[in-house]
């Protein structure tokens, strides 16, 4: 018979029972001693390269705990003398590694190697600097590496590789030469597999790679200008993260501090992407109706991620005719505004419009030459989350204690199938709620698919709506989406829509958002996003200002009008063997 008894591990005397935990650095953890690692992510396989999660085991003397399983009756002191030392002779090392300025880093207060040296009060480093001489590169729109201020945790390979299956960046040359690089050393922008979509950035605990922030700059010379008028638009995610930044729980929509805060920085119009959104599944929504019952092309795939459409673009272009010809809700919202601007007799060229995104490749995205109007482009300038907060900070703002504001009509209205689009799951389930209604106009009430939120990798569902049936599926991170692709290349699976999302989780788990490890922070943020959906409109096609385009600015759904300002074309970006 299976010896079912609860096993434990010591900890500096406390019992901690062993629950699923893969190392010994979850059980000290869950022991209330929440020791800093670098190269530990809890999605990742272990590293065990940075040497901070040390620990003395009865019996085995010191070890890296992250790589240690737990084993019943297992005694552990996290403190010793022997311990502490070790930890900050590996930390001196580290910060002896490269150039670690902290005052002039672009991750100042939000980077493990800073803040854990003033926890463990190092004030000194007793070993030679190496100085390195490298290069930043800033030759991307979307991110900057900075390989001076690489301390080699693998974090961001291992993300590459593992999560997004990708391998635009992985460890070359060997002993004290060792570093991160491109394949064949190239610059960022010269990469060809990169898609930007920033998540080597998210789990990099220093500042060796970060989205590129140069444009904060141009947005302030734009506000100040005395001639321009400035837009600016917030994507859903947004809301649920910036909070963070000022001690505000995740997961909490902060949307009406950043209407009054972004007044306060001096933007002439205030709006929200996720009236674009909702426009969005207005024009997919109609489109997928559309195939489906021409049996065209299918799965459609949705192209609201620019990472994800690149992916597309440069790896299976065999799938490009599946790819919706809708642009990214950021895409739509642009030339909008400004068509909006010229009726109403401005030129095209005195509005400058800002998005603040929590994405890395939307930056990359509104560069792209064929989102241009003679040489003016349909997005100017693309902030992250943290960006926003930098400025707002710089500003002198108190962003907790600001009192709600509402955004600007009409840009600024929205339902809540355009709020949840920063959740994995959310554009599907926004376009499904369109559809039922379209296709079922008698039936009552709302359908919730709530099968398709909040997993690691993948969702499936079948919408019956009388005798039709839809199946459609839901996944992110790329690594899972080329699985996906796979098995419907394979006919192993068969679906009539698919949404994929680059960074796991959606949005939420974007790049330009505060720092996180784990699920935990991403449930909160896609909590808050569904929270506030349930205060709205329940489907897109409800937003009035939205349907009121139609006829003013566009002509009609999927018009001639519409097709110009709302809908792309992709390309194959593919190498040839």
């Amino acid at each position: 018979m299976e010896n079912t008894a609860q096993k434990f591990v010591t900890i500096e005397g406390k019992k901690v029972a062993i629950e699923g935990e893969r190392n010994l650095l979850e059980l000290v953890r869950k022991a209330g001693f929440n020791i800093t690692t670098f190269c530990y992510q809890p999605e990742l396989a272990v590293f065990g390269a940075c040497r901070m999660c040390l620990v003395e085991l009865e019996g085995k003397g010191v070890v890296t705990s992250c790589t240690v399983p737990p084993k019943d009756g297992m005694v552990i002191h996290v403190n010793t003398d022997e311990v502490r030392k070790l930890r900050r002779i590996n930390l001196e090392l580290l910060l002896a590694s490269g150039n670690h300025d902290c005052t002039l880093c672009e991750k100042s207060g939000n980077c493990k190697l800073q803040r854990m040296a003033k926890d463990m009060g190092v004030t000194s480093v007793r070993f030679k600097s190496k100085n390195v001489k490298t290069q930043r590169d800033c030759t991307s729109s979307a991110l900057v590496r900075d390989p001076s201020k690489c301390i080699l945790c693998g974090n961001c390979v291992r993300v590459c590789n593992e999560i997004q299956s990708i391998g635009a960046i992985d460890f070359a040359c060997r002993g004290y030469k060792a570093k991160i690089a491109t394949a064949f050393d190239k610059s960022m922008c010269e990469s060809k597999e990169c898609v930007s979509c920033g998540q080597c950035a998210r789990v990099c605990p220093t500042g060796a790679l970060t989205p590129n922030s140069a444009e904060v700059e141009d947005v302030y010379k734009a506000i100040n200008h005395p001639t321009k008028k400035v837009a600016v638009h917030i994507a859903p995610a947004v809301r649920v993260g910036l909070g963070e930044i000022f001690g505000i729980p995740a997961g909490v929509s902060v949307d009406g501090k950043i209407a009054a805060a972004l007044r306060m920085l001096g933007f002439d119009y205030v709006y929200d992407t996720s009236f674009a959104a909702d426009l969005t599944i207005v024009e997919e929504a109609s489109e997928f109706i559309r195939r489906f019952t021409e049996k065209d092309h299918l799965p459609q795939l949705t192209s609201c991620c620019p990472a994800w459409v690149s992916y597309v673009e440069k790896f299976v272009p065999e799938f490009i005719p599946n790819l919706s010809s809708a642009r990214s809700p950021m895409q739509m919202m642009g030339p909008v505004l400004k068509a909006d601007f010229v009726e109403r007799g401005g030129k095209r060229e005195d509005l400058v419009v800002v998005a603040v995104m929590p994405c890395s490749a939307k930056k990359m995205e509104a560069k792209l030459d064929k989102f241009y109007v003679d040489d003016n482009p349909d997005t100017d300038h693309v902030v992250t989350t943290v960006a926003l907060a930098r400025m707002i900070k710089d500003a002198g703002i108190d962003f907790a204690n600001l009192a709600d504001e509402e955004f600007d009509h009409p840009f600024g209205t929205k339902t809540g199938g355009g709020v949840i689009f920063g959740a994995s799951g959310g554009v599907m389930e926004a376009a499904l709620r369109y559809a039922a209604a379209e296709l079922d106009p008698k039936r009552e009430g709302n359908v919730i698919f709530e099968s398709l939120r909040e997993t690691k990798e993948f969702r499936e569902a079948e919408l019956k709506v009388g005798d039709i049936k839809v199946r459609v599926a839901v996944t992110s991170g790329l690594k899972n989406a080329r699985k996906l692709l796979e098995d419907v290349k394979a006919g192993k699976a068969h679906y009539d829509f698919i949404e994929v999302m680059s960074c796991q989780g959606g949005c939420v788990a974007g790049a330009g958002q505060p720092q996180y490890e784990g699920w935990k922070i991403r449930k909160q943020r896609a909590k808050g996003l569904y929270a506030d959906d349930a205060k709205l409109a329940y489907k897109s096609q409800d937003n009035k200002d939205v349907m009121a385009l139609y006829g003013r600015v566009l002509d009609k759904i999927g018009g001639p009008k519409a097709h110009q300002l709302l809908h792309t074309h992709y390309k194959s970006q593919k190498e040839a063997k």
